[in-house]
């Protein structure tokens, strides 16, 4: 798995997803589908670990087991949905859910980059053009470079630590971090939020309706969501559910989870139409989380923009307060 995930690398993901859904959903066996993606996959590096998952199935593996065992060429969140799915009788409903997941990051990520763009090349012309007047007059190419490349290189690392985090191969604890970071950003932070519980809502609703126990339906599901958090609550409260407190009780008890989701929980619990309940819970967060996340893709680069511009400003007036300033203390040396 590469180290940094490009918008292009996402749209071949979701591409893999959705040929792989559609082939399932039009009847086609499973290995059969792995089979005619392998001859033609969206990519030439997803060819060899589909030879490698073909293998393994048939050396008596499921699906999900394979998967994992082809090496790391899937995200754990992806492995976790796909095993959800094989355990429900939705792989094909789950390939279309990753394959949405996938595309809806790619475009967002191209909408920031794209927007990007000019915030980044005011930022270059700035760092380079500031400067350019004092080694005019002084002819200081050393200190010149130390001003624009010396700046340059430190943000790019920055900036690169910052991407490489954000990626989803990382181990739990990494991410659990990340998690952490992420969560204090106002509108990031809920989106995120959003997004984890509309796939634990999603994972849920599958796994009970194809009949599998409530306590291994919240595991399952916990790790689907992609949140560090939300399994970690999950873990901390199986034992409390084993020894016969209810999951709406636990979801009340652990103050991890919105009111609206535990009291939604509650009623679905109740009334008996759990499905249908954490149906419309999966709907609701993936609308909000994804509005959340287009609106954060809108306003940072407009952001950026705007603090790059007033640091421009900055530079521009303190060049001509001290060359004024020069002027004044040469007009009083008369």
């Amino acid at each position: 798995m590469p180290l940094i995930i490009t918008p292009g690398q996402l749209a071949r993901r979701s591409e893999l997803y959705h040929q792989l859904g559609q082939l399932t959903a039009a009847g086609l066996g499973l290995t059969r589908a792995i089979e005619q993606l392998q001859r033609a996959p969206p990519s030439r590096a997803f060819r060899r670990p589909l030879g490698r998952v073909l293998t393994e199935i048939g050396a008596g593996f499921t699906f999900s087991e394979s998967v994992r065992r082809a090496g790391r060429w899937l995200p754990e969140f992806d492995i976790a949905l796909l095993d959800a799915g094989e355990r429900s009788g939705r792989l094909d409903a789950c390939f279309q859910v990753l394959a949405n997941y996938y595309s809806d990051r790619a475009r967002l990520a191209r909408q920031m980059l794209a927007e990007m763009a000019y915030p980044a090349f005011l930022l270059h012309f700035a760092v380079f053009i500031l400067p350019f007047a004092q080694f005019f007059t002084t002819g200081d190419g050393f200190t010149y470079l130390t001003k624009t490349v010396g700046l340059l290189i430190p943000l790019y690392a920055v900036i690169g630590l910052l991407v490489f985090a954000a990626q989803n191969q990382h181990s739990e604890f990494w991410r659990g971090w990340v998690e952490r970071f992420v969560r204090l950003i106002p509108v990031l932070g809920r989106a995120r939020r959003d997004l984890a519980l509309s796939r634990l809502a999603m994972a849920l609703e599958a796994l009970i309706s194809a009949g599998v126990s409530i306590i291994e339906a919240w595991d399952l599901a916990a790790g689907v969501s992609g949140s560090p958090a939300l399994r970690r609550t999950v873990q901390a409260w199986r034992p409390d559910v084993l020894a016969g407190q209810t999951p709406s009780e636990a979801l009340n008890a652990s103050g991890k989870f919105p009111d609206l989701f535990a009291n939604q929980y509650a009623t679905g619990e109740i009334s008996g139409k759990l499905d249908e309940v954490l149906g419309r819970l999966h709907r609701y967060y993936e609308e909000e989380g994804t509005r959340r996340l287009r609106a954060a893709a809108q306003w940072t680069p407009r952001i950026a923009y705007l603090v790059i511009a007033l640091a421009i400003a900055w530079q521009i007036i303190k060049f001509w307060s001290a060359y004024f300033q020069e002027i004044r203390n040469v007009m009083e040396g008369f």
